[in-house]
């Protein structure tokens, strides 16, 4: 197979079209093309008016040697890769001890597949409830105010992932093709066939709630075991070594391979590795705000005349400005045609996140609006990130009336630095609901300064992102972990032999599709190590 980069062809091109450029860029016969596969399309949406579509694909042609030989000029011919999986180990045939896996978000669901797909028979621990009655859970904050602080937004079958737009892109160096790995599982577990070559492929939340409760029957059939309502509270550890878990329950279970994938906000379990001696360390993150504008203005701002073609689908964006007072501002996790979703997971506290189905057809687009923090912005210690965060949403809760809404400002006052007291043409999609007011004091002076300096900047790559009616909620704190839990060269904890910390929550990765990959490498790692101390 060849594989061939760099195809450019209009928007509503034909297959003919596609396949007489494959032939015509290759210089061959048309009977020399015996089949192709699309690996990649991608947008170019640089010039509006002429919008285009970009591939790569991969070609099977009479005499491949030859072809190549012919071409050997043109840079964006070569073989193609091979992008299929190769396990690192097998189990052996009598297992001494099982691996614990704590989390069932991407990472740990992705952990517990490959290690059961080696011969394993994982343990999988999951603090919240199976997937569809974490959703029932969710839906009673969003619809009746209720929070269940263990099964919520971020805890539960499919990690926090699951209440998100679903993307499943990275920027993530991947040599060994891992996260083709992981789309090829998707599909098998339901996700749609064009995962696997569209540029910024997504799923959406009612998908990914049927794909997850089919890769958990998948891993159960390899052998592995799931155990839903499990809250971690220790980890047994003896002369630097993990010897294993401790429930809730009191209930103890073995294991000297504990994969930590407890995403980024089981705040009690970071406090719990602390104060065990578990080498935890600092990390930036990013707190914000949530900004909605009418999906209509994205599309022709980033469309033209095409917005609304059914290839293009909703428009996105990704805006970054760097500020006089040193701090950067960008857009976080933007999700077209969505809504705003509360996304707490303690009591007292307001949290906000973006959510889009497949469809991406609601009235809004919705995105972060966030400031990047670093562990000088608060206290030298550890913990003190986790605390920052709690300060600033509990503030949120009480500027929104102590009841679960949000708090929330239309874009011109909060330029303007007055409260807002009514509605414009943006409806706010956050559920349960918003309370009008000033966000000045809802997150530190300098975010509120550096936001109010980045709005008119991004409003003249987007025209009308600085829109007077646009409705900014807040507050978005959980953009990424506040600590790290630092790792050696083969995954292991810096200083506790046996325990993998991994994906978002030990601070490695960051999105559905890295905290995956992170999954298959704790998994192979885990796995060497079994077989080599056998």
């Amino acid at each position: 197979m060849l594989r061939l980069t760099e195809i450019k062809l209009p928007l509503d091109h034909t297959d003919a079209q596609l396949r007489a450029a494959i032939i015509e860029r290759l210089a061959i016969d048309e009977g020399a093309l015996l089949r192709y596969t699309v690996f990649r399309r991608a947008v170019d949406a640089r010039k509006r008016s002429a919008i285009h579509l970009i591939y790569t694909v991969d070609a099977e042609v009479i005499d491949a040697a030859a072809v190549l030989q012919k071409n050997n000029k043109n840079n964006n011919l070569k073989e193609s890769p091979d992008t299929g999986y190769q396990f690192v180990a097998r189990a052996p045939g009598k297992l001494v001890s099982r691996p614990v896996v704590i989390g069932t978000g991407p990472c740990g669901l992705f952990a517990g597949l490959l290690l059961a797909q080696m011969g394993f028979r994982p343990i999988i621990l999951e603090r919240g409830k199976v997937v569809r009655e974490r959703t029932q859970d969710t839906w009673g904050l969003w619809r009746r105010s209720v929070l269940n602080p263990e099964s919520n937004v971020q805890f539960g079958e499919g990690g926090a992932g699951t209440f998100s737009d679903g993307k499943l892109y990275s920027q993530i160096k991947d040599p060994r093709f891992l996260g083709r790995k992981v789309l090829t599982e998707f599909v098998k577990a339901g996700a749609p066939d064009e995962i696997l070559y569209v540029s910024k492929p997504h799923i959406g939340t009612f998908r990914l709630v049927g794909m997850v409760e089919t890769m958990r029957a998948t891993i159960e059939s390899l052998g592995g075991e799931f155990r839903f309502q499990s809250r971690i509270t220790d980890i047994e550890i003896e002369n630097g070594q993990t010897r294993g878990v401790v429930l809730g329950s009191g209930e103890h279970i073995a294991s000297e391979h504990v994969v930590l994938a407890v995403g980024h906000s089981a705040r009690d379990t970071f406090q719990m590795l602390h104060a065990r001696g578990v080498y935890l360390e600092a990390k930036p993150f990013s707190i914000g705000f949530r900004i909605e504008h009418p999906q209509s203005l994205i599309d022709r701002v980033r469309w033209g005349k095409f917005a609304g073609h059914k290839l293009l689908g909703a428009a996105d964006y990704k805006l970054v400005h760097h500020c006089k007072n040193g701090r950067s501002v960008y857009s976080f996790c933007m999700c077209p045609g969505g809504t705003v979703v509360a996304a707490t997971s303690e009591e007292g506290r307001v949290v906000t996140n973006g959510m889009s189905q497949y469809s991406r057809n609601e009235r809004n687009a919705n995105a972060g609006i966030v400031v990047g923090i670093t562990p000088q912005d608060y206290p030298h210690n550890v913990l003190a990130g986790v605390e920052f965060q709690r300060h600033w949403e509990s503030r949120a809760f009480k500027l929104g009336g102590e009841n679960y809404n949000a708090p929330a400002q239309r874009v011109g006052d909060f330029l303007a630095g007055r409260a807002s007291t009514a509605l414009g043409e943006v409806v706010p999609s956050y559920k349960p609901g918003v309370r009008m007011t000033d966000l000045s004091t809802c997150i530190p002076d300098y975010a509120i300064t550096a936001i109010r300096e980045a709005l008119p900047a991004f409003d003249k790559q987007i025209k009308g992102f600085a829109m007077h009616d646009a409705v900014l909620t807040g507050v978005e704190t959980r953009t990424s972990s506040p600590i790290r839990i630092k790792r050696n060269a083969v995954y292991e904890s810096m200083n506790t032999r046996g325990l993998y910390p991994a994906g978002e929550g030990a601070g490695y990765a960051g999105g559905i599709l890295s905290a995956a990959v992170d999954g298959i490498e704790v998994a192979e790692a885990v796995a060497l190590s079994m077989v080599k101390a056998r």
